[in-house]
């Protein structure tokens, strides 16, 4: 992980990229890459002001960032443009967007990691559940508009997580004594942090029993390296708390909504308290 610092030693020299780049070169490229997310279109000269940097170690940054992809010359479009050539403006791509992505995930680890050694982890599982507790109470008064069957706040729920772009659908399992609802998620914003530390999955778990009145088994998770994050909810027949995590019949926890391309394979969770 980068940390930023807002000031960073001067880069006075020029010189050509290697196959290896020095710690200082990949903090400065990491600066740089952040100020153009941060104030793009933005020219090579304010980049050098803002970060007190060279002409050179600019131009050197801007181009390997060009070449990897992480930014783009931004074209300006409509307006009336001044006297001569206007200065080159650059802007951040979708894929150095990816990057920056990454770079918070892993800071988000390094502070669990933190928090973790020096106060337990208890209290990296009251972290997680005071962040999804932040997204049932926004949840909440939607889901109990739908009313009281788990099947018509599923819904619900599959709705409000995907405008959070959870990317999610649900289809009717079941058969014999046992039906419900499986639950999908294609995306999960904190995959990364909860590959780690599992307690973000229990939190979103116990939460979803709450919100659907329901107990809820989670049989597959993006973080447990599936392609996908499966939940049955069930909906009738034997019982709305089963006391067993027996797979139901019908249920997928391969199945993934089309937009999904993330490996998956299948594993049950430990069944809790709803």
């Amino acid at each position: 992980m980068v940390f930023i610092g807002a000031h960073a030693p001067r880069e006075t020299k020029d010189g050509e990229d290697g196959q290896h780049v020095s710690p200082l070169e990949s903090r400065t490229r990491s600066r740089v890459l952040h100020m153009v997310s941060a104030d793009g279109p933005i020219s090579a000269a304010e980049l050098g002001r803002h970060l007190d940097l060279t002409p050179a170690a600019v131009r050197r940054h801007l181009d390997a960032l060009v070449e990897q992809g992480a930014v783009v010359p931004h074209e300006p479009t409509g307006g009336r443009r001044g006297r001569g050539r206007p200065a080159r403006a650059y802007v951040v791509s979708d894929a150095g967007h990816n990057a920056l992505e990454a770079d918070y995930d892993s800071l988000a680890v390094e502070v669990l990691r933190y928090l973790q050694e020096h106060a337990g982890p208890a209290a990296v599982g009251d972290f997680a559940r005071s962040r999804v507790g932040a997204l049932e109470e926004r949840y909440a008064a939607r889901l109990a508009a739908a009313g009281d069957d788990p099947a018509a706040r599923t819904e619900a729920l599959v709705e409000a997580l995907s405008e959070d772009g959870f990317a999610a659908t649900a289809r009717p399992v079941g058969a014999g004594g046992l039906t419900g609802v499986q639950l999908c998620q294609g995306h999960c914003p904190v995959q990364h942090v909860a590959t780690e530390f599992p307690a973000f999955c229990e939190a979103e778990t116990d939460a979803f029993s709450r919100l659907l009145g329901v107990h809820v088994q989670r049989l597959a998770t993006l973080a447990g390296g599936h392609h996908v994050c499966t939940t049955f909810v069930p909906t009738g027949g034997i019982g709305s708390r089963p006391r067993k995590t027996t797979q139901p019949s019908g249920v997928d926890p391969e199945a993934a909504p089309p937009r999904s391309s993330t490996t998956d394979t299948l594993t049950h969770v430990k069944e809790g308290s709803s």
